[in-house]
């Protein structure tokens, strides 16, 4: 229609993967070359002066969408499997719709396959959820994919005056920082971050300043901000490597709280 504003939109292109999929019978157990291409229209503008990568839809989101479609099961037509990465992208707020084009490199002398457009709120969405794991202190063995919170260590010195919440959360991140190079493990301050680290299975060390300053009503302190943390994430667990008694989870809290092994500190 003339005169309508074109949304902005992020786009993975010419991403080549093998896989076994196909309904003939020569197909089956042979894996051959998938070519994926997706465009998403984003639910809001980009801001580029923000420059905040959690205000966007992170281009990861497209590669996990296919990685995690791939993963979910064998198929016949790469029909199924555009609807499949449709479904996992749309999942996200920021999605607004997709076009999603899926082509078979060896099945014929050019490229075969479709492309399917699918709006949100058109298509069920069902994303898949990675088991995560939040450890609160250091943890004797290292859980894959888990994140680390870090109590605040009181013995480095902070700055005074100012906004005494944002300080208070940088003691935990010079905490994370620390620990994060003693392990030789990455800190995570994103949500973008998180979950990538999550979803290759790679422990993390949390900095939460830049995710937490922004919840005034949860309490600077290791538990409160593991708890909410725990509800963004969907996570599984929460384990304490304390031995004092174990903190009361909120109410409506999905994840198990239990205490596992500390390491030396």
């Amino acid at each position: 229609m003339a005169g309508m504003i074109q949304p902005d939109r992020i786009h993975l292109r010419d991403h080549i993967l093998q896989a076994d999929i196909g309904a003939f019978q020569s197909e089956r157990g042979h894996e051959q070359r998938l070519r994926f291409a997706l465009t998403v229209d984003l639910r809001d503008p980009v801001d580029a002066g923000d420059d905040q990568v959690d205000r966007i839809l992170s281009y990861d989101v497209l590669v996990q969408a296919v990685d995690a479609a791939l993963a979910d099961q064998r198929y016949n037509l790469v029909e199924t499997l555009a609807e499949r990465i449709a479904a996992e992208v749309l999942a996200h707020p920021q999605a607004a719709a997709i076009t999603v084009t899926v082509e078979k490199l060896d099945r014929g002398p050019g490229a075969l396959g479709i492309t399917i457009r699918r709006d949100a709120g058109r298509v069920a969405v069902a994303a898949q959820h990675w088991p995560v794991r939040i450890v609160v202190g250091r943890p004797a063995v290292l859980p894959p994919g888990g994140v680390i919170v870090l109590p605040h260590d009181p013995v480095r010195p902070l700055p005074s005056g100012g906004d005494a919440r944002r300080i208070a959360l940088l003691g935990f991140d010079q905490a994370a920082w620390g620990l994060a190079g003693v392990l030789g493990l990455e800190v995570a301050e994103t949500r973008t971050e998180l979950d990538a680290a999550i979803h290759d299975e790679r422990p993390v060390v949390w900095a939460p300043a830049r995710l937490a300053v922004e919840a005034p009503a949860v309490p600077v302190e290791a538990g409160a901000l593991a708890f909410w943390l725990a509800a963004r994430l969907r996570a599984k667990r929460v384990d304490f490597t304390t031995a004092a008694a174990l903190p009361f989870p909120p109410d409506g809290l999905a994840a198990q709280v239990g205490r596992v092994d500390g390491g030396a500190e």
